[in-house]
Order: C-alpha cells, then structure tokens, then sequence
C-alpha cells in the first residue's frame, strides 16, 4: 500500500510512467523510450526544484511581511493544511486519493470529459478537503473513501472542461489542459477578461515601459526588480532581529537580495523544466489517448501556460496578492471570527495564472482585474469552511484553493441537507 500510494502522489514518476506506457504504444526502440522516460522524470523534477526554490523563498518572505506589519491569522496554504491532517487522517486522505486517480480515468473512458488530471499535489489536497469534510459529518471511513474518490476523480476530469476554451486560445492548440483546482478562478478570470475584449490586443507582453524601465521587457529583470523590492520593504517593517534570526551567518541586509535573486532563479528553473517535461509527455501522451481512451488531454500544472504570458505572471501575482491583503485588512477591521492571511506562493502561482487566462481574452485590463478578483475569492472563500476543518484539529492553516472552496461548500451543504432529513 506504501508503494501504491508513494507512486500516485509523485507526479513526476506518474508523468514518467505515462511517457514510458505511450512511447512502448509507438514501437519506440527501447533506447528512445528510456531517454523520452527519463527526460519527462527529470523535466518534472527540474521543475519541482524550481517551485521549491521559489516556494521556501516566498514563506520567508511570508514571515517577514506578517511580522513587519504585525497581520496574524490563518495562513492560506494547503501544504500546511494537509500536513497537519495527515497524522489523524493520512489512511483516508491515500486512499482517496489513490480511488479518485482511478476514477478520473474511468470518467475520462466513459464520458465526454477527456482531461486526465497530473497535478498529484492538487490532488492529495483535494482529497484531504473531501474526505475532512465527509468525515466530519460521522460517516465511516469506506463511505468516505468511496464518496471522496469518486468526486475527486469526476471533478479531475470536469474543471478542466472550463478552462478549455481559454486554453486553446493561449496556447493555440487543444491538446492540453490545465490541471490546478483553481480551475474555476482561471475560467472566471478569462470571462471577465471578456468584459475588456476591445482592448484584447494591448495585452501585458506588449506593454511599452519606458525607457528606464525597458529591462521589465525580459521576464526575468522584471521578476527580480518587483521581488528585491517586496523583500526589502517586508525585511525593514520587521526590523533587524526577527531578519537576521531567518538570514542564518547572512547578514540582514544581504538577506532580501539573496532571497529574491534565488526566487527569480528558481522561475528560470521551473520554466525550463516546464518545456522539457511537457514537449515529452505531449507526445507520448498521444499513442496513450488513441489506444486506451481517446481523445484525451493531460491536465498538467499551471507553469505550463507560463510561458505564454510571462508578463502576464507578475502582473497576476501582483494584482492577486494586492487583492488578498485588502482582504486581510477588510477582515481584520470588520472583525471577521477568522482573518485569512494570503500566501505569496499562493498568490504567485494562482494569481499569476489567472492574469495569463484575463490577458487572453482583455489584455493588460482583463489580467489585472482577473486576477483581483481571483485574489479576493482566494481570500474570502476560506472563511465559510474553516471552521469545519478547526472541528476536526486542523487549526492555523486551511485550504485557499477556489474550486476546494466552491466544491467543498456544495457538499458541506448537501451533507447538512441530508443529515437535516435522515437525521
């Protein structure tokens, strides 16, 4: 069981075996499968190298800001969320996520929704929201296995369904889909990109800076010119001591830039592994969806459109975290029982993505105020579930994610409607 479930939550061993499955379908040369296998696992881990190395300099930079501007809370990261789960409930939330992997293949076979999702991070997350908010209703743990997999797995293949039509107009072709339960968000923030459709044509990669500011035109001068400066400002409000205590033998004031610099390398890491891994599995991908079900698209994580928008990606991330701390001080002045504290990783990776899908179909107008809208959503959304996961011990983080919010509702509200007639 160890095995099974190690295997189904690393998704760049799952993107290899698919590679591996759909070039053996092709009658590749066992040379050519091995390389095209091995380029797909390393691409991915390149790529997780990169998301890590930006993810640890991000809660740095977390703890920096909460600090120096004295914001406490429930921090919105659902890394945190389900490593707090997974003591109590770690058997359940495997196998619900092992179950619904299954069933996404099953719905993708059998229905018109053709998207096999490969996010396996995504995944375990949604199934540890699924199966805390079944749990908490009293139900035993096969029904909650059952109940949990079979949405986890129905919802893998219907979201992407709502971004595909913004996906095909980024990427201009139909041949993968989005796979990041913020999927909703994405398709909202395309909508109301819709709203500024005139002025599609002046979108973020085309902006015209000034002169002084003609370094913004290559992605990554920009990413490193706004991260110095965001490190910087949350590295003074805390002050020297709570700086240093982070910075280790560096010195305070070095600290902010190495952070920053190393968050921008680990873009350019995290994008090269992007290109490497998704050129493999794209192909290998298609002998697997002719022969077992066909017509069928890898949703795969949200760095894959990255590359199409890149300009987009900062303007997201930065109008989505603006929105999400707005939202903190909305919260905290209105005495909200609970004050969500918005993750800059969060921000970046959901926020970023939701300004490619808003620059797509508004240019620059539709990325900002889709991915605003996206921040406050990722914000305000977890306050109605929180206290279901505080009754269940998962206290001080909960699950930001737009769709576990709006799917985690439904059912938190159908459980209470059949629990109110059965009793």
């Amino acid at each position: 069981m160890e095995f099974i479930v190690s295997l189904f939550s690393n998704p760049a061993i799952l993107l290899g075996l698919v590679a591996f499955i759909g070039l053996i379908a092709q009658k590749k040369t066992m040379t050519e499968v091995m390389i095209g296998t091995f380029k797909t696992i390393i691409g991915f881990i390149i790529f997780g190298l990169g998301a890590g190395a930006m993810s640890g300099a991000l809660q740095k930079f977390n703890t920096l800001f909460q600090t120096g501007f004295h914001i406490t809370g429930v921090v919105a990261s659902p890394e945190a969320a389900t490593a707090l789960a997974q003591d109590q409930y770690g058997f359940i939330v495997s196998s619900v996520l092992i179950l619904g992997f299954i069933m996404n293949l099953v719905f993708a076979r059998i229905t018109p929704l053709k998207n096999i999702f490969f996010t396996g991070g995504h995944s375990l997350f949604f199934a540890c929201v699924l199966a805390l908010i079944i749990k908490s209703y009293g139900y035993t743990d096969t029904i909650t296995i059952i109940l949990g997999g079979t949405l986890l797995g129905f919802f893998s293949a219907a979201l992407p369904q709502l971004c595909q039509p913004f996906m095909r107009k980024i990427t201009g072709s139909d041949d993968v889909a989005i796979g990041h339960f913020n999927m909703i968000g994405y398709a909202l923030s395309g909508y109301i990109g819709k709203l500024f459709s005139k002025h599609q044509d002046k979108t973020t990669e085309d902006i015209n800076f000034p002169k002084w500011l003609s370094f913004f035109r290559d992605f990554l001068m920009g990413m490193a010119v706004i991260m110095l400066v965001l490190f910087y400002v949350s590295a003074l409000a805390a002050g020297k001591e709570v700086t240093q205590e982070l910075a280790g033998s560096t010195h305070w004031l070095v600290f902010p830039m190495i952070q920053a610099f190393t968050f921008t390398a680990g873009m350019s890491v995290l994008m090269t592994g992007v290109r490497m891994f998704l050129a493999e599995i794209t192909t290998a991908f298609v002998s697997i969806s002719e022969k077992f079900i066909p017509n069928s698209r890898p949703a795969l994580d949200v760095p894959t459109v990255f590359p199409f928008a890149p300009t987009a990606v900062i303007v997201g991330f930065l109008s989505s975290y603006a929105a999400g701390l707005i939202a903190t001080f909305i919260m905290a002045a209105l005495k909200f029982p609970v004050v969500i504290i918005p993750a800059a990783h969060i921000a970046f990776f959901s926020g970023g993505t939701a300004g490619v899908f808003g620059n797509s179909t508004g240019g620059w107008r539709g990325a900002v105020v889709g991915s605003f809208v996206v921040g406050l959503l990722l914000a305000f959304l977890p306050v109605v579930l929180y206290p279901v996961y505080a009754g269940m011990g998962i206290e001080g983080s909960t699950f930001p994610n737009v769709d576990y919010n709006v799917v985690g509702m439904l059912l938190n509200w159908i459980l209470g409607f059949v629990r109110s007639i059965f009793g």
